[in-house]
């Protein structure tokens, strides 16, 4: 059964799959005036400037940063740590590039499905909204079929991806750095993090808008310090990237040498399944969010995709090729990546990779719990069932930890892609309704401005 998984993943995630998620980004970059290039100020200004944005005493939902930080938790994962070795062990440093090519046009697919999960969304309970694409994909498209199957792929990644995998990341991490035993260990972070999810969406929130800084923070210092230690050599590492990006002919030692087509292959490929541009999940927190217009808030996920592949991704990718271990092929994934901060941060690494790694996969099951309770709310409408799934979610947290999962590893990418087809139509049907949506905002965007400038000017 594992092998007749991972032949099916290979095709699904495999080339055309990129290619076909690549295509639909270029096309919306197009349709949108690449809006994740001439915005990207803006997007930085008012993301950032958002954190210290004071909610509202009647505001509905959660204020606009809450729902960056909610997807945010399910988008930043292990895969930040171990995806980044991962490309780059297999196509080499210029993998790293080919990411951030991913990234620039995964800016504008998940703009593209925040603007319709935040058009197509519908009031909840409690002063909540409730969106994502199953809402846009059976009210826009008229696919109630679509969106039905939408809603079952994920809530059912919400269990492997989002649950079960990260739990066992968690226990993983913690056996790596001490021979105490996990199970005690996991079942007081299952507790905590049932606590947090049975609160709902607002308690969800409140939690990533206060773990999210937090453990970005605590990751990229201790990236800063390595690359601060290796100042004069960073030049050399970004150069050694796109160099290796551009390289037809196979390089001298690694594995198998690295070649240009390798390197696109792998790095828009790591891209792709790290920021999550496409597969659908993150509009269903960025619909929960009090936001001013759908495309305002569209911008909010180009920050999104920017700090998961630009810059954390980045971080971990220059600590890998400032190490020189990726270079001969003895090491790879979660290995080189250990080995790369071993080399600066000695004995120390193993932990700080080990805490990096329970942060990263905590924040991902209180996301993709959200997004399970959605689905079952949309497929439902029971209360009950709501809870039930919260309670069978909480129970798969000590599951995970404690068996066996590369079954589920395999289930989970296959259910990852399966996500996408549905998500990926109902977005590229539905573009020409973002095509309007941005271009309003941009026009109400040069009115504000015009009348700013027009009081500056009487004053």
């Amino acid at each position: 059964m594992q092998a007749f998984l991972d032949s099916i993943n290979q095709v699904l995630s495999g080339p055309i799959m990129v290619i076909g998620v690549i295509l639909v980004g270029i096309i919306l970059s197009f349709k949108t005036g690449f809006i994740q290039a001439t915005k990207l100020g803006y997007t930085l200004k008012h993301t950032l400037g958002s954190m210290f944005q004071k909610k509202k005493k009647d505001q509905r939902g959660i204020t606009p940063f809450q729902a960056v930080t909610t997807a945010l938790s399910g988008t930043i994962g292990t895969g930040n740590i171990v995806g980044v070795a991962t490309a780059v062990s297999l196509g080499g440093a210029g993998a790293i590039f080919w990411m951030w090519v991913s990234a620039f046009f995964g800016m504008a697919t998940k703009y593209s499905e925040i603007v319709l999960a935040i058009k197509y969304r519908e009031k909840g309970e409690n002063q909540t909204y409730l969106g994502g694409p199953m809402y846009y994909l059976n009210q826009a498209m008229h696919s109630k079929l679509l969106g039905n199957i939408f809603a079952l792929l994920c809530l059912a990644s919400s269990f492997g991806i989002g649950n079960m995998v990260q739990s066992n990341a968690i226990a993983d991490s913690i056996s790596s750095v001490s021979n105490i035993n996990t199970k005690p260990i996991i079942i007081v972070i299952a507790i905590l993090i049932g606590f947090v999810i049975i609160g709902g969406i607002k308690r969800i929130a409140k939690t990533t808008e206060a773990l999210i800084p937090a453990m970005a923070l605590f990751y990229l210092v201790g990236c800063f310090i390595i690359i601060g230690m290796n100042i004069s050599s960073l030049g050399d590492a970004f150069l050694e990237i796109i160099k290796s990006a551009f390289q037809l002919k196979p390089a001298v030692g690694g594995v198998a040498g690295f070649t240009m087509a390798r390197a696109i292959r792998i790095g828009f490929a790591r891209g792709v399944f790290t920021n999550e541009a496409g597969l659908g999940s993150a509009p269903i927190a960025h619909a929960a969010a009090d936001a001013k217009s759908p495309a305002e808030q569209g911008l909010l996920g180009i920050f999104e995709v920017f700090f998961d592949t630009i810059i954390m991704c980045t971080l971990t990718g220059l600590v890998i090729v400032l190490s020189g271990l990726h270079l001969d092929g003895k090491l790879d994934g979660a290995a080189l990546t250990l080995g790369a901060f071993e080399k600066y941060l000695g004995n120390f690494a193993a932990i700080f990779i080990a805490i990096s790694t329970v942060f990263f996969a905590v924040s991902s099951i209180i996301g993709w719990s959200y997004y399970g309770e959605t689905c079952v709310n949309y497929l439902f409408h029971s209360k009950k069932l709501v809870l039930l799934y919260k309670i069978a979610f909480i129970i798969a947290i000590y599951i995970g930890a404690v068996t066996s999962i590369d079954f589920v590893w395999g289930l989970s990418d296959l259910l990852n892609s399966l996500m996408m087809v549905p998500n990926l139509i109902g977005v590229l049907v539905l573009s020409n309704i973002v095509k309007k949506e941005t271009h309003v905002f941009k026009v109400n965007l040069s009115i504000i401005k015009l009348r700013k400038s027009h009081k500056e000017c009487v004053k």
